[in-house]
């Protein structure tokens, strides 16, 4: 027995396999065959070629770079400040135009700001006393406005005060106003500036239009008649965002402005253009949350007669705009071609596998298709009910 297997064996060593095409007369099969070669090949076309233009060499590494401008004025008049202009240096930060900027649209203000002792402000935990001891000197007040001096000052017939501390006095006390000082800048305008590069194809692009008319980018508005016009209405873009104006300016919050290039480089360079999308980036929620919102503290230092520093401490609340640019660039390269080409002639014989399948399986005469198909093959032995190797040579016909 085990001669036998390893004799059986070793002959298989010197055995040769070639194709036989059998032609199966079967309609549906017939049928089944053709369909899968026809969405093979709409696969190809359309998807692969026309869709994901996979005949296109592609350059992802983007270069870019941001140019922002603001412009708009407001008049206020309040007790704080009384009467007062604002225009880009003051609501603008950073001032210099970069990819994230600030628009400023709410205030706390703090005038008249000096270093001496005051009472530290009574909604923070840590500087709640009951006697001195409560207040050691030096130490920090946590989440507070300064250093505690060691007193404890409680106004009177109180059994609880609040620490003295040395810091920048009076310390913040207001809370958000009810309404946005700066609720009209919705009709600021926002002039975004965005060169672009792809250096595998040494290809440059910016978003402004070529124009030589001067007066093209002070009368543009960017929107469905003109959406090659870089400069943007600010309350047209919160509202792009889904969100409302007047509550966002009251609070602050997080705008993404993303700039997409998709250019096709087998087309001409002006059939390259940006497309624009705006959402809200920080969460928004529900009511009256601490957590919402966007706000940050800066001053502006003075100095008086006697040269005594003081300062004007301004709690900002805005919206804080981030400009992201992605993109990508293609063009027509012979190798990717032939790969997805190869790729697509590998893929029709995907279709003839399935098929013999059907016809060797799953078909009422699938036995008789399986010995058409497969057949053992003797060389030199004519007579004893084998093909011959020349007897294959013959395309065979087998009628369903």
């Amino acid at each position: 027995m085990g001669q036998a297997s390893c004799k059986g064996l070793y002959q298989s060593l010197f055995d040769y396999k070639t194709e036989k095409y059998v032609i199966a007369k079967n309609k549906k099969v017939g049928l089944l065959y053709r369909l899968l070669q026809v969405s093979i090949l709409t696969y190809l076309v359309v998807w692969v070629f026309l869709v994901k233009k996979s005949y296109q060499d592609t350059d992802t590494s983007l270069q870019s770079s941001i140019i922002t401008k603001v412009k708009g004025v407001i008049f206020t008049n309040t007790s704080e400040l009384g009467e007062r202009l604002w225009d880009v240096a003051d609501y603008v930060i950073p001032p210099q135009g970069e990819n994230v900027f600030f628009v400023i649209t709410n205030l706390v203000v703090t005038p008249n700001q000096r270093q001496e002792t005051c009472a530290e402000n009574e909604s923070i935990p840590d500087a709640v006393c009951s006697e001195d001891s409560d207040c050691p000197p030096g130490e920090p007040v946590v989440t507070g406005n300064g250093v505690r001096t060691g007193r404890c000052l409680r106004a009177e017939n109180m059994q609880r005060g609040t620490c003295e501390i040395f810091a920048w006095c009076p310390v913040e006390t207001r809370s958000r106003p009810e309404k946005p000082l700066l609720g009209k800048a919705e009709d600021f305008t926002i002039y975004i500036k965005n060169f672009i590069r792809f250096p595998k194809f040494n290809f440059s692009k910016t978003n402004v239009l070529d124009t030589k008319d001067r007066a093209y980018l002070r009368s543009c508005r960017f929107g469905p008649k003109d959406p090659y016009c870089p400069i943007f209405r600010l309350g047209s873009v919160v509202s792009w965002t889904g969100s409302d104006f007047q509550e966002i300016a009251l609070q602050g919050g997080v705008i993404g402005i993303q700039i997409e290039w998709d250019c096709d480089l087998d087309k001409a360079p002006s059939e390259c253009n940006p497309r624009y999308y705006f959402s809200r980036l920080d969460r928004r929620f529900p009511g009256n949350s601490v957590s919402s919102g966007y706000n940050f503290r800066f001053a502006k230092y003075y100095r008086d007669e006697a040269g005594v520093e003081f300062r004007t401490l301004i709690k900002a609340y805005g919206i804080r705009f981030d400009v992201l640019v992605n993109g990508r660039a293609g063009k027509f390269n012979i190798i990717p071609t032939i790969i997805n080409v190869g790729s697509g002639v590998a893929l029709m014989g995907v279709g003839s596998f399935f098929c013999d399948l059907i016809l060797i399986y799953f078909i009422k005469k699938s036995h008789f298709y399986r010995n058409k198909k497969f057949e053992e093959v003797r060389s030199g032995h004519p007579g004893n009910g084998k093909v011959t190797v020349e007897q294959l040579q013959n395309l065979q016909t087998v009628e369903a």
